[in-house]
């Protein structure tokens, strides 16, 4: 293989690599605009170099987001990628491209680009058929159940205007309101940020459960509209049509008769986006005459009709003083940059997170750097570059990732797989012993009265360990630190009280067992139904349990191994907490379906597709989102996926209805 060859093969290789990050993992590791001029490059060496084609080529499709645990449907129209354009230049010769293509007067509409997730809608009879992501622009995943979710998508149309059938195309998004709810939410849990509304909501809509879209209250914007009766031969009279019929399409959309509108909403837009209540990255330009579009046609990858112009992320330079090493309660070491304060998007910022040991080696950071920071998101910032030029030999150390605990010394360890160092030294470590302490009195777990400051003040003053010691906790005691009343202390006392009647899903969740949230925690109460019986459960116990994977199970059965840990339990119990789920809860339970597993498919009449996993649940049978070999039923209801049926047939797997099912479990 010649020099040329392996450059070609190694840039396809990155690109297929980065669309994965975007589009599968949610997390890019590479710039749009990186990706783009890396794009340029491959697709220049290809047309030079005809003999090294490849079908599969980065430049040949878009990046796909499908995954296996979905039905995947073919798109009725390819679900294309626009080109994309930085410049007021660019922006001058797509017009210019356009004029000479259709040698006649043309009208462009200007839209924000959203920065969500896209999705194709498919209606029929003015009601919700089917959800559809992008996936790979020919096929997408049916997600219609998450969508169906989404308060903001009609599930019936207004009036009776519409086509009998036709599919609207837009953009799911996170709110910047929800994205810092959940962001907090995930913090208090030490779980991993995310770093953008985008990521967030592409993470979300691939969901296994309803409940957690629903509860993270995505909206969606709509952008255009696709069929054989379509209301008129206008791409903008379309959009305010499906506008009435009760679609949430934004009144910012403009006609634009020349290059100067066009840039004129550019540069409106470039300031007062960050006025709006989502998340945009950009404008994208139509031609308005769908006639005009059919003309234009397309390109392998992209209409010849709408381009995307991207605005520039928001970066400031500022220099790197130093590094600090934060201890989170599950022991995780996580490196901070503090900056120089410098201004960016409107915030001053002091600090940003590097994440990890290897984020820090790949940005080869050397104290006193000057670093290039960005909001990811606009929200978070982040160090995403280095200015090594202004390196002199006067430069600071290199910036290495910490061996030994910052605060107990401890030896770090880092499990095979994961990204992250840990302090091992959980019942020692003094950040550890308050962040579980203080994750264990939050509202969603003990809602106990008392805050990160009382917390640290009872752990100096020696009157706490760890949660259990809460409850021993005296007025005398209380009053003897600098900051507590008599009425404080006595508020305290009475909501440890009332704590006592949490129930037990939350208490477990208050353990602050690693990758125990609040889902989870209830999943476990249900099906175990107590502290006893979850104690006693073995690794086959814990992995049958739908949704608990290995990492999960492996991380109970440790936690329930260490002696500590058991002893802690032993005392909030003999406190009076609530260790088992209700009886009238648990009397629902049986063992009638253990050792099976169970595919739901299609819509139901009796109960819920959720209501049904949680009867295969209380039953003693495991969930499964994907027909395969370990299949023992498929619980169908009407419109049940035809890929299922297929493969239920191949796998010679037994179909059943809610009747037989329901008499199953009698």
């Amino acid at each position: 293989m010649n020099e040329m060859e392996q450059s070609i093969k190694r840039l396809r290789e990155i690109l297929d690599r980065a669309n994965y990050d975007y589009y599968v993992l949610s997390a890019p590791t590479m710039s749009d605009w990186e990706f783009d001029e890396r794009m340029k490059i491959l697709q220049s060496l290809e047309e030079k170099h005809p003999e090294y084609a490849d079908p599969n080529s980065p430049t040949r499709r878009v990046g796909s987001d499908l995954t296996k645990e979905f039905e995947q449907v073919a798109h009725i129209y390819p679900m294309l990628s626009l080109g994309n354009t930085y410049s007021a230049e660019e922006v001058r010769d797509f017009y210019d491209r356009v004029s000479r293509a259709l040698n006649e007067p043309f009208t462009l509409v200007a839209e924000l680009k959203y920065d969500g997730t896209s999705i194709s809608l498919i209606y029929e009879r003015g009601k919700l058929a089917r959800a559809i992501t992008r996936g790979d622009g020919t096929r997408g995943d049916d997600v219609t159940a998450n969508v169906r979710t989404i308060r903001s998508i009609p599930l019936k149309l207004r009036g009776n205007s519409f086509p009998e059938m036709f599919e609207i195309r837009g953009e799911v998004l996170l709110p910047w309101a929800e994205f810092d709810r959940i962001n907090r939410e995930r913090e208090e849990q030490e779980e991993a940020l995310f770093a953008n509304p985008r990521n967030a909501v592409s993470g979300t809509l691939k969901q296994l459960n309803p409940q957690i879209v629903a509860s993270r209250r995505p909206d969606a914007y709509f952008y255009s509209l696709l069929g054989e009766d379509l209301p008129s031969e206008e791409h903008y009279r379309n959009l305010e049509a499906a506008r009435e019929w009760g679609f949430k399409v934004p009144d910012v959309i403009r006609k634009c008769s020349s290059p100067e509108d066009v840039l004129d909403y550019i540069n409106y837009w470039d300031v007062h986006r960050h006025e709006l209540p989502v998340a945009t990255d950009g404008i994208v330009l139509k031609v308005n005459s769908l006639r005009q579009q059919r003309n234009l046609g397309f390109t392998a990858k992209s209409p010849r009709w709408a381009i995307a112009y991207k605005f520039q992320a928001e970066q400031a330079e500022t220099r790197l003083n130093s590094v600090s090493f934060q201890v989170g309660r599950t022991g995780a070491v996580t490196p901070v940059a503090n900056l120089e304060p410098v201004l960016l998007a409107g915030t001053t910022v002091k600090r940003a997170s590097l994440h990890n040991a290897d984020i820090i080696r790949k940005l080869d950071l050397h104290y006193g750097d000057l670093v290039q920071v960005e909001k990811g998101g606009e929200i978070i910032p982040k160090i995403v570059g280095v200015n090594t030029e202004a390196r002199s030999f006067m430069q600071g150390d290199e910036v290495r990732f910490v061996h030994a605990c910052p605060e107990c010394n401890t030896p770090l360890v880092r499990p095979e797989g994961e990204a992250a160092h840990y302090c091992p030294n959980e019942t020692g470590c003094p950040p550890q012993i308050k962040g579980r302490i203080e994750h264990f009195v939050t509202r969603r777990a003990m809602n106990i009265n008392i805050g990160p400051e009382t917390v640290e003040d009872l752990y100096n003053a020696g009157l706490i360990r760890n949660a259990a010691d809460l409850y021993t906790l005296r007025i005398q005691g209380l009053l003897t630190l600098e900051r507590q009343g008599e009425k404080s202390a006595r508020n305290l006392l009475e909501s440890l009280r009332k704590s006592r009647e949490v129930p037990f899903d939350r208490v477990l969740y208050a353990l602050g067992i690693r990758f125990v949230g609040e889902t989870v925690a209830r999943k476990l109460a249900s099906v175990f139904g107590s502290m006893e019986r979850l104690m006693g459960a073995d690794y086959d116990a814990l992995i049958g349990v739908d949704e608990i994977g290995e990492r999960i199970a492996r991380s109970v059965l440790d936690y329930f191994a260490d002696g500590k840990n058991r002893e802690t339990v032993r005392r909030l119990s003999e406190e009076g907490l609530q260790m088992s789920m209700p009886e009238d809860m648990l009397a629902g339970q049986s063992d009638t379906l253990k050792g099976l597993t169970i595919v739901i498919s299609g819509t139901f009449a009796k109960h819920s597709r959720d209501e049904y996993k949680a009867m295969i649940e209380r039953n003693g049978g495991k969930n499964s989102g994907s027909v395969s070999a370990k299949t023992d039923y498929i619980l169908a209801g009407e419109n049940m996926g035809p890929a299922k049926l297929e493969k239920a047939a191949k796998l010679g797997v037994k179909i059943i209805d809610e009747e037989q099912f329901l008499r199953m479990i009698e």
